[in-house]
């Protein structure tokens, strides 16, 4: 079994856990996990604090597993002496749950793999979810990743071997996901410098042209899907659900309206978005108006062919 493998330093001790805690404040990054006792109830208990501090570790010789089952006093000095450090970066999986836990928003310099994962652009990390397993596994080819200890009962004691060989190994996962992210991320976010334009260019037409003819038949196929079951009187099928509703936009011509309100005293000061008709049906009576400028600068990329396409209707 894979726990053989690892030295295990599994602390237990309020002692060794704080000079454990002591000596991880040297580090510039600690990769960290954490397992929660009754996690589907309203009280919640943090069970354990995993922490690597060497990403190349494959062995589970640099990580430490905190027991801090019911020792709130150990928690707070791991909050105070590694989650409120900023000069340490701390990266989890899925930060937000982790940190009801440990700190909160009082939390310095968190990463989080799981938003990180999210940057990614679908063409180049095609996944179904971006769960810890799912990015080890497609990411970083871990061939068997069993997550069935995440659910057990992490309140009793003693732990069983399982259960502590999973803690482990989530903060390897974690560690090699964290990696790939980073160099995902420097590949096809390179500096814009020294972007080749050309290649660039001839990479933009053939994904435009493949896209137009896509969602061109994606937009028929929906339409024909939607006519059918329509016709067929189908809400469902094995695939797709087929729903309707109603919108309804209420329209008031804008002379009753502020009658209205001045009528009745109602106190209605919102700003009102002038279109360029509006503004030309005004005329100089926009000078009479308390009128506010908002500028912001867009960009626009067209392709050449498109500007003479343009040009030609």
């Amino acid at each position: 079994m894979l726990h053989a493998l690892f030295n295990m330093p599994y602390l237990t001790s309020a002692s060794a856990i704080r000079s454990q805690i002591a000596e991880l404040t040297q580090s510039s990054t600690l990769w960290i996990d954490t397992e929660v006792a009754d996690y589907k109830s309203k009280n919640p208990r943090l069970s354990l604090i995993q922490v690597l501090d060497d990403p190349t570790d494959m062995s589970g010789d640099r990580i430490y597993i905190l027991d801090v089952l019911e020792s709130p006093d150990i928690v707070a000095d791991f909050i105070a002496q590694i989650m409120l450090n900023p000069t340490i970066e701390k990266v989890f999986h899925n930060a937000s749950y982790d940190l009801k836990f440990l700190g909160n928003k009082k939390a310095k310099n968190v990463t989080c793999t799981l938003e990180m994962a999210k940057q990614i652009p679908y063409y180049i990390l095609p996944l179904p979810n971006y769960q810890l397993k799912t990015l080890a596994s497609k990411l970083c080819k871990f061939l068997y990743v069993d997550k069935q200890e995440q659910t057990s009962d992490w309140g009793q004691r003693p732990l069983t071997e399982e259960q502590i060989e999973y803690a482990y190994l989530d903060c390897i996962y974690l560690a090699q996901v964290h990696s790939r992210l980073i160099e995902l991320n420097q590949n096809i976010n390179p500096d814009p410098k020294t972007e080749d334009l050309m290649e660039l260019a001839k990479k933009y037409q053939e994904v435009e042209q493949n896209w137009k003819i896509v969602k061109s038949e994606y937009e028929h196929l929906q339409e024909r899907i939607k006519k059918a079951m329509q016709s067929q009187n189908l809400s469902e099928t094995l695939d797709f659900k087929l729903s309707s509703y109603e919108r309804t936009t209420v329209k008031v011509a804008l002379t009753e309206l502020a009658k209205l309100i001045q009528t009745k005293g109602i106190e209605l000061d919102l700003p009102i978005t002038l279109t360029q008709k509006i503004q030309k049906d005004l005329g100089e009576n926009l000078e009479q108006l308390s009128i506010e400028l908002e500028k912001t600068q867009a960009w626009r990329l067209t392709t050449k062919t498109e500007e003479v396409s343009d040009k030609d209707e």
